[in-house]
């Protein structure tokens, strides 16, 4: 017996059925799986074996076919016992070297991450913007330009440096703004951004009852150039497409609600906010996910971080069928590649 669940036999033809529609995406019958799986056994035995495993949870049949698919049950048993993880190769080991350079910025480096896991394992690949909570201000300047409209000059961490254009309630002098940012980097220089947009809120209440109007001004500059809107640019994705090209005609009218959860982002940011509180590489097949839109989807995911706390999740989503002997090593190999360049 295998795990204690079943034969070897059955772990056999189970790992070669489940490897056989992860290639072509097709019901597997009982005569190619004989022919596949090499074993001296009769096709009335594998077709006995393989309604075992239906009864069981790990297959199901299609109405339309006499084939049989992998559950996310029989996908969780190959994945667990029966699985052999590939390590990658020079290439790819290259292509991420060279895309994930220190020399980058987090936000460079979170989209290089996204990209390389979309290409190298042709799924989709995204990363979550660092938390809030996790970067620190580090310098903050004020630029005038024409009418109401200052330009923001954001350092954040070490070496990132975010340019925005915000449109003030009054009219600001160069010396005005100078002062304004001086004032700000003396209070807030070095806290974390989330904590600095909670002090500038509350301070900012403080000076309006204490009719301090240039420190309201000054702290209402701050708070616009920190502000940014709810659920914008949370993660970012890449190879939508990838999904479009290696799906079956069933899988197609599938990809337009996994679609829609990529634009609406609630479901799929609950996912990932529970693998940032996770060790390793995590693995969400099926239903395990816990939401309907992600039944026919597998989501491999990892947590990274700057050699001190943990600062987002990245991963691949792909049908259940995905190559996961392959996609696995990717996701954690990227993971402690971009932790390694953030930390530097």
């Amino acid at each position: 017996m295998v795990s204690g669940e079943i034969s070897e036999r059955a772990s056999i033809l189970l790992k070669t059925l489940v490897e056989q529609h992860i290639r072509d995406g097709q019901p597997v019958g009982s005569t190619t799986l004989k022919q596949a799986a090499g074993l001296p056994v009769s096709a009335a035995t594998i077709r006995n074996v393989m309604s075992d495993l239906e009864d069981r949870g790990y297959l199901h049949s299609p109405h339309t076919s006499a084939g049989r698919v992998p559950t996310a049950l029989g996908y969780r048993f190959f994945v667990d016992s029966l699985l052999h993880v590939q390590p990658l190769g020079e290439n790819d080991i290259s292509a991420l070297r060279s895309q994930l350079n220190p020399d980058k910025s987090a936000g460079e480096l979170v989209q290089s991450a996204s990209s390389l896991l979309a290409n190298i394992t042709s799924q989709a690949g995204l990363v979550t913007v660092p938390r809030q909570d996790a970067s620190q201000l580090r310098q903050v300047e004020f630029l005038p330009l024409s009418g109401d409209r200052v330009l923001v000059i954001l350092v954040v961490n070490e070496r990132e440096v975010q340019n925005r254009i915000i449109h003030t309630r009054r009219v600001f002098t160069e010396a005005q703004l100078r002062e304004a940012a001086a004032l700000v980097n003396q209070r807030f220089a070095g806290q974390p951004l989330r904590r600095v947009q909670e002090q500038i809120l509350r301070e900012m209440q403080e000076a309006r009852s204490k009719i301090d109007s240039y420190l309201e001004s000054a702290l209402d500059l701050a708070n616009q150039a920190l502000d940014t809107e709810p659920g914008e640019d949370e993660y970012v994705v890449a190879g939508e497409s990838r999904l479009l090209g290696n799906a079956t005609a069933e899988e197609m009218l599938k990809l337009r609600d996994l679609f829609d959860t990529f634009e609406q982002k609630k479901d799929l940011l609950h996912l990932l906010e529970r693998c940032t509180h996770a060790e390793g590489v995590q693995i969400f097949i099926g239903e395990e996910a816990g939401y309907e839109v992600f039944d026919d989807y597998s989501v491999i995911t990892s947590p990274y971080s700057d050699g001190n706390r943990v600062l987002g999740v990245l991963g691949v989503i792909g049908p259940t069928r995905m190559a996961y002997e392959r996609v696995i090593p990717i996701v954690d190999v990227t993971a402690r590649m971009l932790s390694a360049a953030l930390a530097k």
